[in-house]
């Protein structure tokens, strides 16, 4: 029995085990409740900038919080764009790019009945970019500082309007503030400056609030009712959020009604879920599952006969299989059909006699294979089926003579690993991490992995990449306001990455969700982030 084996039978034992007493707590009511069972085994961050990746951001920011931008996740059929949130529209200053004005929107409020203006906005900057402020909180400034890399100054201009000066010009400045929420400075006051009494009584101005906690069990949201876009305030009187992080439990608590809705269902279970009656939702989107290689000094990785051979070594089409269908080969960390993708020499395909004769070429073969170690996660944000996915991996590569032993972690530890870098005690040795992510901008496709100055604790360039040309191509298209232009000099940066064979392309995922039906009024969104305020759930 392999590691990922052992560890997902204890895992399940211990899950099954206690399951029923996060099912059970919520009691038959009048009130209509959605209860929707995350891939986390704990509660995200509920202050206002979340942890646990993406899906804290998609169920405890986007519900309870605002950013001056947001993303408009209405369309099944087109990719997000960018939307007004609590700004109301930005420029850039055309004489000095790095000038940024943004003009809020009026007549919002917190939770709390706080009014939301200029001071509200300079006081939550100052909670993450200013260390000798009284409400700075190291934590939330370590959830998304490495996202906005160019922040630099920041003023009031007047009671409706800031004013961003960036350390340098960069197009991807409004994506990236898509980031950074909004907390009640007046709520932080009232629970008597601690941010830790400020989790459990949050105020933000989205269009959720939370009513109650209960850290590793659960999270309970009802209606803002008073939310500023009308359109959005919630249809469903509660939204009970419960950690669930294995596929197979929270399958089968879809199907004997203890939840509605579920993150990520076991693919082998959809056809009995169907029969069932339930819903499988699924939409490609922005999303990469892939191995961020090291090039720390010894890493295997650094030969790129390795690197190409691994690449080559993957049946993309079996893993697909094996997850029913639900996911899409990755020959890139975009797509071809994306205009970022370029027209890379390189082929990734399934090629293992290829594989086989690039590591011999490299003084690689039977009796010397190469030995890699690898952090994978149990579950987590954006994961997919990670156990299972890496064991079919592992398969893969021990067959042209790559050896993978795997560090399994919880995703809580694996994902601020991510930050800390290969060299980092905390890595354990690893010659490459497993953490999928979302490429919704160029600053979070690229930048933030590839360029240099993103070498931990930076940024994600998790492996210490550190090649010129990659930084010159990146520089120039975060200068490149001509979007046209900009795609190009993108385009230019993926081929060559692709060249150099520079991660392991595994997956896109399309996202599988799997509900009862009586959840109506779902859009499922080309993003990674959804909107479950126009969700209803039927009597």
């Amino acid at each position: 029995m392999t590691r990922p084996d052992r560890y997902l039978r204890r895992f399940c034992a211990v899950i099954l085990a206690t399951a029923g007493l996060s099912f059970t707590a919520v009691p038959a009511s009048a009130e209509s409740v959605l209860r929707i069972a995350m891939t986390s085994s704990d509660i995200p961050l509920t202050t206002g900038q979340p942890d646990s990746g993406f899906e804290g951001y998609r169920f405890l920011g986007y519900t309870i919080y605002d950013a001056l931008v947001l993303w408009d996740l209405s369309s099944a059929d087109k990719a997000s764009g960018l939307t007004p949130g609590l700004a109301e529209s930005w420029e850039v200053d055309p004489s000095d790019p790095r000038v940024w004005t943004f003009s809020l929107r009026r007549n919002v409020t917190f939770h709390d009945g706080s009014p939301w203006d200029a001071d509200a906005a300079i006081w939550n900057l100052e909670k993450i970019y200013n260390e000798n402020s009284p409400q700075f909180d190291a934590r939330q400034a370590g959830n998304v500082r490495g996202r906005i890399p160019s922040m630099g100054e920041y003023d009031k201009v007047d009671d409706y309007t800031i004013r961003f000066t960036t350390t340098e010009p960069d197009a991807w400045f409004p994506y990236q503030l898509t980031f950074l929420l909004f907390s009640s400075p007046a709520q932080w006051e009232a629970v008597g400056r601690d941010w830790n009494a400020f989790a459990s009584n949050p105020s933000g101005t989205g269009p959720f609030k939370l009513e109650r906690l209960v850290p590793r069990e659960r999270a309970e949201l009802v209606p803002n009712p008073d939310y500023w876009d009308g359109n959005r305030v919630p249809k469903t009187d509660r939204v009970v959020l419960l950690p669930m992080p294995e596929a197979n439990t929270r399958t089968a608590a879809l199907l004997s009604g203890q939840v509605d809705w579920i993150e990520a269902p076991a693919p082998d279970a959809i056809p009995r879920m169907r029969s069932a009656g339930m819903t499988i939702t699924s939409n490609p989107y922005p999303h990469t599952w892939p191995y961020q290689f090291s090039m720390l000094e010894g890493s295997p990785w650094r030969d790129i006969n390795v690197r190409k051979a691994a690449n080559l070594a993957v049946d993309r089409d079996g893993l697909n299989a094996l997850l029913g269908g639900l996911m899409v080969p990755a020959v890139g960390i975009v797509t071809p059909d994306h205009p970022w993708f370029g027209n890379p020499g390189f082929e990734i395909r399934y090629d293992p006699d290829e594989a086989r004769r690039l590591l011999a070429e490299s003084g690689y073969g039977p009796g010397n294979p190469v030995n890699v170690k690898v952090l994978i996660s149990t579950s987590g944000s954006g994961q997919m089926q990670p156990l299972a996915m890496n064991e079919y991996i592992q398969q893969n590569l021990r067959d042209v003579g790559i050896n993978i032993e795997f560090e399994v972690l919880d995703w809580e530890s694996l994902f601020p690993n991510w930050r800390r870098g290969a060299a980092d005690p905390s890595s354990l040795g690893a010659h490459a991490t497993n953490i999928s992510f979302g490429w919704l901008d160029p600053f979070a496709a690229f930048y933030r992995f590839m360029h240099s100055s993103m070498a931990a604790p930076n940024g994600f360039n998790w492996g210490a990449l550190s090649d010129p040309e990659y930084d010159r191509l990146l520089d120039l298209a975060r200068s490149t306001f001509d979007t046209t232009e900009q795609d190009k000099v993108l385009a230019e940066f993926h081929a060559k990455m692709v060249d150099d064979a520079a991660w392991l392309m595994v997956a896109h995922d399309v996202g599988p969700r799997a509900m009862s039906p009586k959840v109506q009024g779902f859009v499922q969104a080309k993003n990674w982030f959804q909107d479950i305020a126009p969700v209803s759930i039927a009597p």
